[in-house]
Parts: structure tokens; sequence; C-alpha cells
């Protein structure tokens, strides 16, 4: 978000060194061992969050399913046939119950299948950009992580404030953000974490904002330096 003509009209004070940084980061990999079926994605790939990023090669779990499945199937004919024979009191009730509980064992199974088959698939738990990956189709991968991804939408923007300034700087407080060539330009971040902790060999605390990043244009990494409004 670029400054608005709101903040046009404010009146800032000092400008202060900072570095914008992922909103998060994190390591993907599969909890469970095999062989590396797929990996759709590559190194500087965006991606959605909940996108399937990698397969493991999972032949062994489809057949799992059908049998599961087709276990299913045979054990509600099985009620099926056991309420009808109970009518004419060929069965006991106890069969009938008997039937209903393999019924629910069956269902359980099938759905542990399905749950060991997902466990297959690897899938984003945030919208960002792919900064490393690690293996490729036809590895064998067991703990190691497979890729990192890194959220930038929002941008975090980490600045450290002199003690002066302490009690002046607000949660919620809407700061201007220059950057550096060659992205420059100003934009509005808003104050997310301000330190309760002074530094006092530096005599020092550190703020945290955050600034939107919604077309991924601005990298992490990029320094910067940010102004507060003066306090009233």
């Amino acid at each position: 978000m670029c400054r608005s003509a709101a903040a046009q009209d404010e009146t800032y004070q000092g400008l202060y060194d900072c570095l914008l940084e992922p909103h998060r980061e994190v390591a993907l990999g599969f909890s469970v061992s095999g062989i590396v079926k797929e990996i759709a994605v590559d190194r500087g790939d965006a991606v959605k969050k909940g996108q399937a990023v990698a397969r493991l090669s999972s032949e062994l779990e489809g057949v799992g399913i059908e049998l599961a499945r087709a276990k299913v199937d045979f054990a509600r004919r099985k009620v099926a046939r056991s309420q009808e024979l109970l009518k004419d009191e060929f069965v006991s009730e106890y069969d009938v119950d008997e039937a209903v509980t393999e019924l629910r064992l069956a269902e359980l199974e099938a759905q542990q299948a399905e749950a060991a088959m997902r466990l297959r698939s690897l899938f984003s738990p945030v919208s960002g950009i792919v900064v490393e990956r690690s293996l490729s189709a036809g590895e064998f991968v067991s703990e190691e992580d497979v890729m990192r991804v890194v959220q930038i939408h929002p941008l975090n923007v980490e600045v450290v404030v002199p003690v002066d300034e302490f009690g002046t700087v607000r949660e919620g407080m809407i700061a201007v953000v220059h950057l550096e060539k060659p992205i420059g330009g100003e934009h509005e971040a808003t104050v997310t974490i301000v330190d309760k902790v002074i530094d006092a060999a530096s005599g020092t605390f550190g703020v945290r904002l955050e600034m939107p990043n919604e077309d991924l244009a601005i990298p992490a990494g990029l320094k910067c330096r940010v102004e507060f409004p003066l306090a009233e």
C-alpha cells in the first residue's frame, strides 16, 4: 500500500533504519518416508495456501484404500441381510449387533487408509514464494525438509528505535516506510509489536510493523527507513 493522502497530511518524526523480512518462513517435509513421485514447484515459484507441492509414491496405499472400501461394502450387505433375517427370527439381535460393529470397524479402517494416503501429499500451509527445494522426483525422503516457503504478504518491517521514543510508538500506529532502490517509494505500515524490554547496552528497543505486499512485488531482505507520526 503506497502512502495515502491522509498519511501525507501527517507530521512525522525522524527516519530510522529498518529491514524488510518475511512475515513467516516454513520448512515443508513429509511426516512419512518414501520415494518422491513428484515435486510440483521449483525455487522462485509462487504457491497458494493449501496447494499440493509434492507427492510420494502411493501405489500400496491406493490398494489399501480399495481393500478397505471393499470391506465396507461387504459389511453393509451383511448388516442388511442380518436385519432382514431378524424379521423372520432366523438370526438373533446379537448377530445383527455383531454385523453393525463389523461395519463400523470396516468404516474406521477405510478412514485410516484414506488418512494414510493424504500423508503422501505435501501441502503448503501459507501463500508465498518457494526459496529452496532440496529434493527431486525419484529420491528417497525420510525426515529431511523438501522445501522452504516464505510468506511475503504482508512483510515484516523490523526497526530498532532509541529509548527516548519509548511510549510514543504504539501498536496500531500507521508509519511510513521508505524503500531503498531499485524498488523505492513510500508505503504505509502498521505497528504490530513494540518490545517491552529495552536493550540497556544500546539504549534501544525493537518495533515490528506489517506492510501489505499483495502483488508480491517487494522482496524481503530490502533495507528501508521508517517514519513514525509525531505524538500528539
